[in-house]
């Protein structure tokens, strides 16, 4: 059984190595791939029942409306906040994502710029490559015994609980359900509030949803104790942006962010002024591991959708 049309919407081409591509080409009939700017879209959905999609990609009511023979959407990532997954379900479309394929390497981007900021290794590294040798100057402080606390506590949120609990952190937790088998290891729950106003390090790991926008509030914000460290890898919209820039003004915290490329250049300039507001591109989810994984999982959704078993659903 192969989809009758597959619209992919800006899946480059260097978005999936060509065995891959090869593999989606032998599950559909005819593909069509187009930018997700193209004025083409919407001529197009009249007759695909497959839609495949990049990263923050829409397909909202007025899309699913547009494709009435559309019974499957798929996104080539893990965060699918801008699909209207209500819509698609009362529609009968099936919505999957890529959960899971860069656990362990965002996990580790994590704890490699949290490193960096504690260590000031970039100083350091700088100062040595000029020829500078000295200490001199150089401040630091260490992961263990300090308040971590984690926010979401899925795939990537535990992987980071569980590394937090080997430096030595008295690691705390807060996410929508209890886990019972981390708490058996020493991660403790505690409630959000409480838990972003006491953490000496936070590490922001929450899937985008329409109950999760703005989760990072003004009254959490303000609540971060100075001194305290953020560090955040999920999407723009999780975090209360106006209340962030008011916060750091007052230089008594730091946030490290992700996900730059998706502010506006307003946002971006206004935000990146702030010496304590450190930006990193996108590269959380970036190695050759996850990379492999990623295409792998993808496939394996349209296969097993065709083969009326579908895996990885997104709620």
């Amino acid at each position: 059984m192969k989809f009758k049309k597959a619209l992919t919407i800006s899946i480059s081409e260097d978005s999936l190595d060509r065995k891959y591509w090869g593999k989606l080409d032998k599950l559909v009939e005819r593909k069509l791939c187009l930018p997700k700017d193209s004025p083409q879209i919407r001529k197009e959905l009249v007759d695909v029942d497959c839609i495949l999609t990049g990263f923050q990609i829409p397909v909202g009511r007025e899309e699913i409306d547009a494709a009435p023979n559309l019974k499957y959407i798929s996104v080539l990532a893990t965060a699918y906040g801008k699909i209207d997954t209500d819509y698609a379900k009362k529609k009968g479309i099936i919505v999957t994502n890529v959960p899971g394929y860069s656990t362990e390497s965002v996990a580790e981007f994590v704890f490699g710029v949290i490193l960096e900021k504690i260590r000031d290794l970039s100083r350091a590294k700088e100062q040595a490559g000029k020829g500078n040798y000295s200490e001199a100057g150089f401040k630091a402080t260490e992961i263990k015994d300090k308040i971590f606390g984690v926010i979401g506590l899925g795939r990537i949120g535990s992987r980071i609980a569980e590394i937090a609990k080997t430096f030595g952190a008295d690691v705390r937790y807060w996410s929508r359900h209890r886990k019972e088998d981390l708490e058996k290891k020493g991660i403790k729950y505690q409630d959000a509030d409480s838990l972003i106003s006491q953490a000496d390090i936070i590490s922001l790991n929450l899937a985008e949803t329409p109950q999760t926008k703005h989760f990072l509030n003004r009254k959490r914000i303000n609540s971060i104790k100075k001194g305290s460290l953020a560090v955040s890898t999920v999407t723009n919209e999780i975090t209360d942006l106006t209340a962030l820039e008011d916060r750091l003004k007052k230089e008594d915290i730091t946030i490290i962010r992700d996900h730059p490329d998706e502010l506006s250049p307003e946002e971006a300039k206004r935000l990146s002024k702030y010496k304590n507001c450190i930006f990193y591109p996108s590269i959380g989810y970036i190695s050759d591991e996850a990379r492999i994984a990623k295409q792998e999982i993808f496939i394996s959704n349209m296969e097993s959708f065709l083969n009326g078993k579908p895996k990885n659903i997104a709620t």
